[in-house]
């Protein structure tokens, strides 16, 4: 088992960067289906109602992404949860824990607001530690979430079709916990309105002192992150054009992968898997596994009686957590494309 994955190690390190993240589950949330480019290493989260493209190293969102709507953000909304967990679908040594923000002084800052959701299930996903930043408290209660959250919720009741949001953090301003999730900076949200063609950014410190300042574009935003959201402002010749990034093939990426869930054997979600190696778009498959050793067996046999690809059993047990209720019975085929 070791030796698995040491390989597997290996084969993370040999990828070369990637300037893109799939979403293969969730492009729908991305304008014009569009995922942004970033030289962050990163994986690629799906959720109900938002999309996260979480940093490894960090332990914290490079963004989450959002569609908004009137329809949206109108009529009856869920209650709030409050019952944040640790994100089961990350490895443990990339995972932001419950301990790490425990008497940290900060708070946990959605990234995709929790005001956003409009069922309970997007409501609970909301509280994903994934999802989170180590907020200046008053930041993150106060001018955050009165002068940019609200604000931004507001517009999109207002006008008629989607709006698009970004919300993200950079730079270091120390770690929190054992864990050492980093503390950021910045944190921004940029606000996109296909129907005029526009977008502004936010941008504020993360301290409990910070000021509201004039929102800025998104040209200076892609500065300022160096990340480039492909935006269709670019057509526009109005615009300038975005920033340039360079990509370092000497870096590597651990992204470019995507989750099957199974909570019981499901012949459409293996086949269709198949159907993918078959057609060369993947270039491994880790099971991960609990407790139910039997369906994770069940799943590595289909795969490998039907393909020539050696697929990775691994058990993966979380903690017991008096906090976090965990599907101890469900089986994860981690499926990284080419």
């Amino acid at each position: 088992m070791k030796s698995f994955r040491k390989l597997l190690l290996l084969v993370l390190l040999l990828t070369p960067l990637s300037a893109f993240a799939l979403f293969d589950e969730c492009k729908d949330l991305f304008p014009g289906q569009q995922t942004p480019s970033s030289l962050q290493l990163g994986r690629d989260l799906c959720f109900d109602g938002f999309a996260i493209y979480y940093s490894p190293q960090d332990k914290k969102p490079i963004y989450a992404v959002e569609k908004l709507t009137r329809e949206s953000l109108t009529g009856q909304r869920p209650r709030r949860s409050n019952q944040f967990y640790e994100e089961a679908r990350l490895p443990f040594a990339e995972r932001a824990q419950l301990s790490d923000y425990r008497g940290s002084g900060f708070d946990r800052g959605h990234n995709a607001p929790a005001g956003d959701m409009n069922n309970d299930r997007s409501m609970a996903q909301s509280f994903s530690l994934a999802n989170m930043m180590p907020q200046a408290r008053q930041n993150n209660q106060g001018i955050w979430a009165k002068n940019v959250e609200e604000p931004t919720r507001q517009y999109a009741k207002r006008v008629s079709g989607d709006i698009f949001v970004y919300t993200g953090s950079v730079g270091n301003a120390g770690s929190i916990g054992r864990g050492r999730v980093t503390i950021p900076s910045h944190i921004y949200k940029l606000v996109y309105d296909p129907a005029k063609n526009s977008a502004w950014a936010y941008w504020l410190e993360n301290t409990n002192e910070a000021k509201m300042t004039p929102p800025i574009s998104y040209q200076e935003l892609m500065q300022k992150t160096g990340i480039d959201f492909h935006l269709p402002l670019e057509k526009n010749p109005s615009v300038s054009k975005p920033v340039k990034m360079q990509v370092d093939p000497q870096k590597s990426s651990v992204g470019a992968w995507y989750p099957i869930f199974f909570d019981e054997y499901s012949p459409a979600k293996i086949n269709g898997l198949i159907t993918q190696i078959k057609e060369g778009r993947v270039a491994s498959v880790q099971i991960q596994y609990d407790r139910n050793l039997g369906l994770a067996q069940k799943v590595v046999s289909q795969i490998q009686s039907q393909t020539s690809l050696l697929a990775m059993l691994i058990q993966s047990s979380p903690p017991d957590s008096t906090d976090v209720q965990y599907e101890r019975d469900r089986v994860i085929a981690i499926v990284r494309l080419k």
